[in-house]
């Protein structure tokens, strides 16, 4: 096992064990080594939209998207995203984000 898989494991069972903070610490540790890490990009989208730093949460969500494009599973994180950035802010524009989103995951997953 690779030394990055290694710290994002250990990162996993951080995040696992609630401890969001030091999770995200070592999650970009990885990203400073690797910043094309795409499952780390997806976990820290995860734990920032738990955290309500939802500007952190979609720039890795998007991030993530950019390095696979042809990924549905990225586009379908992305719009989950979306939705809770809607929830936790009312800003209606995630909503449009978000259809959009899981529109692009329907038709890459259609193209398989």
């Amino acid at each position: 096992m690779t030394e990055t898989m290694q710290k994002y494991n250990a990162a996993e069972k951080l995040k696992d064990e609630g401890k969001l903070d030091e999770a995200a610490l070592l999650l970009n540790e990885i990203l400073a080594e690797d910043p094309n890490h795409v499952l780390t990009h997806l976990t820290l989208g995860r734990i920032y939209t738990v955290q309500g730093k939802y500007d952190q949460a979609i720039s890795h969500g998007q991030k993530a998207c950019q390095i696979e494009p042809n990924e549905p599973f990225n586009f379908t994180a992305m719009s989950v995203t979306y939705q809770r950035a809607f929830a936790g802010t009312q800003e209606h524009q995630y909503i449009q984000l978000a259809e959009d989103a899981m529109a692009e995951s329907r038709r890459l997953e259609a193209m398989k």
